[in-house]
């Protein structure tokens, strides 16, 4: 197995260097791809997501630790015109943010994991830089609703119960860039998108000077993500 992987590595950077990718006189891979005009694909990758908190009164901010999360989903592209692309791409973002909020003295109920699964339904403008070889840059933005499946924005219960909750339907804005990558199968477009909530996002505990939410003015999702598409 690992002899045949270091195989197909070699193998790999052999024709990328040598009328690839990179050579100096590449052999254009999928000359009249990007002249369709309805194309599909779908795409794999990982988010990083936190929350930005404002507050009513100064006070100390809650930490709010972020993991690695996971994405996955489907890519619709609408050619408008040369170099402008419309694209539909819902997905679904699983991630984890842990938050400890300040005065609660025992650690257990400082610690909140705010646990979400969100299915993204992204409206995005494609602006691409002109075609040089098997490359092609880009610039993306738009704006997106999300669905939060994990968000217990009908639970009864509160923090007070161990029970934290947000809203269930959050608007945000996404700008990124990345490179279409013009293989002889298929096209390779690895990006990088920051997205950033326009809407607060948390439901306020029963007790109005609740130790958890008492004090915030709004929660707002905020973060990276990082795809890689197959058309």
């Amino acid at each position: 197995m690992k002899r045949t992987f270091i195989l197909l590595l070699l193998t790999t950077t052999m024709s990328f260097s040598q009328g690839g990718l990179f050579g100096k006189d590449p052999i254009i891979n999928l000359e009249n791809f990007d002249k369709q005009k309805v194309h599909w694909g779908y795409f794999l990758g990982f988010n990083s997501l936190d929350f930005k908190f404002d507050y009513l009164a100064p006070t100390e901010d809650v930490i709010s630790e972020n993991t690695i999360g996971f994405n996955v989903g489907l890519v619709g592209n609408l050619r408008i015109i040369d170099h402008v692309d419309l694209r539909f791409e819902p997905g679904l973002y699983i991630t984890q943010r842990n938050l400890t909020f300040p005065g609660i003295d025992n650690p257990v109920d400082a610690l909140r994991e705010v646990k979400s699964t969100y299915i993204f339904f992204p409206l995005l403008l494609k602006f691409s830089a002109k075609r040089a070889g098997n490359i092609r840059p880009y610039l993306v933005g738009g704006l997106s609703t999300a669905l939060n499946l994990g968000s217990n924005s009908q639970a009864p219960d509160d923090n007070f119960n161990d029970r934290f909750r947000m809203k269930k339907w959050s608007n945000f804005y996404e700008i990124g860039f990345g490179i279409d990558l013009y293989l002889e199968y298929f096209k390779f477009s690895p990006s990088i998108r920051g997205v950033f909530s326009m809407n607060d996002e948390l439901i306020r505990d029963n007790t109005p000077d609740s130790p958890w939410t008492g004090n915030v003015q709004s929660m707002k999702t905020r973060g990276i993500f990082i795809n890689f598409t197959f058309h």
